[in-house]
């Protein structure tokens, strides 16, 4: 470029000379074509004269030529004008010194054809050989023997071609350039059109002579732009002092710049030569680079290059020279975030660049940075290495314009890596090593109204970083609620720290908290807006505890709970599908939502294998006690349904197996609906222990205290297993067919057991009473007069049907109506049964059939009156006939042994029943001397005298005010005893009274 320059002000020199003797004595197209040789030859390139060339000799000589063209293969450059003119004073003709009074270069083209790398270093070389690089000697020595008051060019276009790149193209060139002596003021002005960017600029030197005598020399500079490049650039202006030095540099002391409304001081030094050098100093008392920062980046308005085609930006323009510049600033700002003793250098030498921030000061921290390239690279990699010993969080944050809610101090020991210059490059193409820490930091969970609960703070964490290309990984121990939180944070680094979007698309992280009474993992994605969306772990081994931790309620009847699945969260709701869910043992699978209003709205899917709503409701399912002692009471447990008016849910329930403690229904479906703080659940016809239940329940929880309102109706279930396993009760068995409507309320279970009431219905059918055989009781009556009467399992009282119905007040069901058919037994009775002592008390009335063998019609036993008794727990009730009332008319009951069969009329009956026998009479038998008897067995026993039952019984009878010594609930009733070694039989002892009298009608 510099030989192009001054190939024109030779071609302007030559044609002025030339016009001064050629124009009367040469035809015009002679001049041109030897004006184009002699040029050419002049200036070692090709010149030609194609258009009319018009000469004049006054007031100036000057000349004026069409259609010039101009070649310089070396260089690469070609050049075409529309016009060209000149004009020198006639005092050049006389004078050795050229004084150029115009130059006019007017629609000229330019174009710089870019060589190939080889051709580029050999034109290089010759370069090196033939010169030093600095054009302004030889444009000094120029200026010497000439003056040039105007050099212009107009309308100009210049234009860059590669066979790599896309044509580059400087259109609307305009420039002005005037020397018109060497201690005069040398001036340029320029100005041009790139893209749809327009610059201007301009420079001047006070004088050239000044520089020759290495005296310093006035320089300006300014350049604007618009639109701006940058943010803040829309004009730069640069003053000060030059001075040649002895060794040919230039150098620049006590110089300004203004650049971006910010002013830097200036001391430079310009070395030429085969590879020039540059060295700078910039000094700010203040930087504020907020400017830079407020301008929106610019839209261009000129078309996208087409795929492939766009040029790759390199930094090859600074690989012709070496450079070192140092910049210093006592205070920098960036909106809310200031900087002190800000320290910056670089140094470029044979195509290597390093940079370093020796130092930046950030409140309580500072930063430091050091990276380096190879400007020669097509696509230059660059490598450094970032540390700071404190960061504050929320002021950096705002760099990024984005508010987030954590606080604390972030240190940075770090190495870094990228390819390119463009963004989009960089982003993909970063790497990161080394290690992100946070130093007393807090962080503010969203959504908590509570402080306590929704900060939480880490003293030290540190995360250690491998590779952008893995996750980064943060290990430590959080406090929250002043408990430690141990945790493990993964987080792929390349998709979030590079992407600046985590506002709107999330940032991805896996995530495990460990505490000392819950556990938590998140893999999913979220945004700082307080979204999340992913997979949801959460385990504790008491909800009611953890909540109640967290200041917070309405789960009080929730121990274990666990969750996994697949979360949608925000701000307004929450939505969960795939999801496996475990409530107080019970466990679930299925999707549904949860909208954040007032009550809580809740609509899902659930499937169970089992669903036992005792369980999920908090209350156990105790088993039957081995041993219940009479009066004594079930545990009473609180009973909460608050809860319901907090929430408004649809729940469809799907169930192989859905019940209440132990007993069970199934397969259900169903739904479960909560309105208003009642909750209704609606049992179809569904298979119930080999019948079918159809059943529907209410529980109120709208009221301060809770109420249930039960509706049931049972046909064809097995009664035994659904007894045993409701109330433990092991001594019915049959089809049952029931129906049930009761209700109740109470704060306690035992409350609510009490306030019970309704009716029910039960009817059972080809079943029997175990425990006791009714007949086997007439058969044996002498056998248990002697012996007492033992509950034997392995006996039962069969029967065809069995049915009462129930009045139910105040928890307790009673019947007058009980009524029992069967092959060998009639019988009917009445009762109670207290729900909420789970205890029975009913009295059976039996009557016999003809036969003990079960024909003929029924005959009355009121005569020997065997009522049979039912009472105690449900789990372990006595059953026994009551033999008392055979004692209390003994006339009757030696009738009614007759009517039974025995052969009483071949014995002295009369001596017997008057006394005219040698033996006592039987109502001395059953009078005096069983009273006799009593009292010594009462004496015997030390205590007091004993009732006629207690003798008759076998065993004395239970003390009312202590419950009865009962089986174990997992054992059958013991049978009656069997004689064995060391045990006296009946006969090796003395006779009972009764004995005594069987003896004697029997023998």
């Amino acid at each position: 470029m510099r030989r192009f320059i001054l190939s024109l002000l030779g071609v302007a020199a030559l044609a002025v000379a030339a016009i001064a003797i050629l124009p009367s004595l040469i035809s015009s197209d002679w001049v041109r074509a030897e004006l184009g040789r002699q040029l050419s030859a002049a200036t070692g390139s090709s010149i030609a004269f194609n258009g009319p060339v018009n000469l004049s000799a006054f007031p100036y000589l000057a000349v004026v030529a069409e259609d010039v063209t101009l070649s310089a293969e070396a260089e690469g450059i070609t050049a075409e004008f529309a016009e060209v003119s000149g004009s020198v004073a006639l005092s050049s003709l006389w004078s050795d010194r050229l004084h150029i009074k115009q130059i006019a270069l007017d629609r000229p083209v330019i174009v710089l054809k870019e060589k190939a790398a080889d051709e580029a270093a050999s034109t290089a070389d010759r370069g090196n050989q033939t010169g030093s690089g600095d054009p302004l000697p030889a444009l000094v020595a120029f200026l010497e023997r000439s003056a040039i008051e105007s050099v212009s060019v107009t309308s100009g276009t210049f234009i860059r071609r590669s066979a790599e790149d896309p044509e580059e193209v400087v259109s609307d060139v305009e420039l002005t350039l005037s020397a018109p002596d060497i201690d005069d003021e040398f001036s340029l002005s320029a100005s041009a059109r790139v893209g749809e960017r327009s610059y201007e600029t301009s420079f001047t030197i006070s004088t050239l002579r000044s520089l020759l005598e290495r005296q310093p020399a006035d320089v300006t500079l300014t350049a604007e732009a618009d639109p701006a490049p940058a943010p803040g650039l829309t004009n730069f202006e640069a003053s000060g002092q030059v001075t040649l030095n002895a060794n040919g540099s230039y150098q620049i002391r006590g110089g300004e710049v203004e650049a971006g409304e910010q002013a830097f001081a200036l001391n430079a030094l310009f070395v030429p030569g085969a590879r020039a050098r540059f060295l700078v100093d910039l000094e700010a008392d203040r930087l504020d680079l907020t400017p830079f920062m407020d301008v929106a980046p610019e839209t261009s308005q000129t078309e996208a290059p087409a795929a492939g085609t766009a040029k790759q930006g390199n930094l090859q323009f600074l690989a012709g020279f070496d450079a070192d510049m140092s910049i210093n600033a006592a205070a920098l700002t960036l909106g809310e975030i200031s900087a002190s003793d800000v320290s910056f250098s670089a140094a470029l030498k044979d195509g290597e660049l390093a940079a370093e921030l020796g130092h930046l000061g950030i409140d309580a921290g500072s930063v430091a940075a050091n990276v380096s390239t190879d400007v020669t690279a097509d696509d230059p990699v660059f490598r450094g290495r970032l540390a700071s010993k404190g960061l504050d969080i929320a002021k950096l944050s705002a760099l990024a314009g984005q508010s987030v809610p954590l606080s604390g101090a972030l240190t940075i020991d770090a190495g870094f890596a990228f390819r390119g210059l463009d963004a989009e490059g960089v982003r993909k193409t970063a790497d990161l090593t080394g290690t992100i820490g946070l130093r007393d930091a807090a962080y503010t969970l969203p959504g908590i109204a509570d402080e306590t609960m929704r900060e939480v703070k880490a003293k030290k964490i540190t995360a250690r970083i491998e590779s952008l290309a893995k996750p980064v990984r943060v290990a430590g121990r959080l406090d929250w609620r002043n408990k430690p939180v141990d945790v493990d944070l993964q987080i792929p680094a390349a998709d979030t720290i590079l992407t600046g979007n985590l506002s709107t698309e999330g940032m991805p992280f896996k995530l495990h908290v460990k505490m000392s009474d819950a556990n938590l993992s998140l893999d999913g994605k979220a945004a700082l807006s307080g979204t999340y969306a992913g997979k949801l772990g959460f385990s504790t081994g008491d909800l009611s505890a953890f909540l109640a931790a967290l200041g917070q309620s309405g789960a009080e009847s929730i121990g274990p709970l666990a969750f996994n699945g697949h979360v949608d969260a925000g701000a307004t709701g929450v939505s969960f599908q795939k999801a496996s869910i475990s409530v107080n043992g019970v466990e679930g699978a299925g999707s549904g939502s949860v909208e954040f209003t007032t009550p809580l709205k809740i609509k899902t899917a659930l499937n169970f294998d089992e669903l036992d709503l005792a369980r999920l409701a908090g209350a156990q399912s105790p088993a039957p006690q081995a041993k219940a002692w009479k009066g004594a009471e079930p545990a009473d447990v609180p009973l909460d349904l608050s809860s319901l008016r907090s929430i408004d849910a649809t729940v469809q329930l799907n169930a192989k197996k859905l019940g209440y403690g132990k007993v069970f229904a199934g397969p259900v479906a169903t739904s479960l609906v909560v309105s208003d703080g009642v909750a209704s659940l609606t049992l179809p016809e569904s298979p119930f222990y080999g019948g079918h239940v159809v059943a529907s329940l209410k529980a109120d929880g709208s009221q301060p205290e809770p109420s249930i309102d039960l509706q049931a109706s049972i046909s064809g279930a097995s009664a035994a297993p659904l007894l045993t396993d409701m109330a433990g009760f092991k001594y019915l068995e049959g089809a049952l067919k029931a129906r049930f409507d009761v209700t109740g309320a109470g704060a306690t279970s035992r409350t609510l057991a009490k306030s019970l009431q309704g009716t029910a219905d039960v009817a059972f059918s080809d079943g029997a009473i175990r425990g006791i055989d009714i007949a086997d009781v007439y058969n044996n009556l002498v056998s248990l007069m002697s012996s007492g009467f033992k509950q034997d399992g392995s006996k039962a009282t069969t029967f065809t049907e069995l049915a009462a119905s129930f009045a139910i007040e105040g928890g307790v069901a009673r019947t007058e109506d009980l009524k029992l058919v069967g092959p060998l037994i009639r019988m009917t009775g009445n009762g109670a049964a207290d729900l909420a002592q789970s205890t029975l008390n009913f009295q059976l009335e039996p009557r016999l059939v003809a036969s003990l063998q079960g024909q003929g019609a029924e005959i009355s036993t009121d005569g020997i009156g065997v009522p049979v008794v039912v009472e105690g727990s449900f789990a372990a009730p006595r059953i026994y006939p009551d033999l008392s009332d055979l004692l209390k008319n003994p006339d009757a009951a030696l009738a009614k042994l007759k009517d039974f069969g025995l052969p009483i009329d071949k014995l002295p009956i009369g001596d017997l029943l008057n006394g005219g026998g040698a033996g006592a009479s039987v109502k001395d038998l059953l009078g005096g001397t069983l009273d006799k008897a009593l009292k010594d067995k009462a004496s015997q026993q030390g205590e007091q005298q004993l009732s006629i039952e207690e003798i008759i019984g076998g065993d004395p009878a239970p003390n009312p005010d202590k419950a009865a010594v009962e089986m174990p609930a997992n054992e059958e009733p013991a049978t009656a005893e069997q004689p064995g070694a060391g045990t006296e039989m009946p006969g090796e002892e003395a006779d009972s009274p009764m004995e005594s009298l069987f003896k004697k009608l029997l023998r």
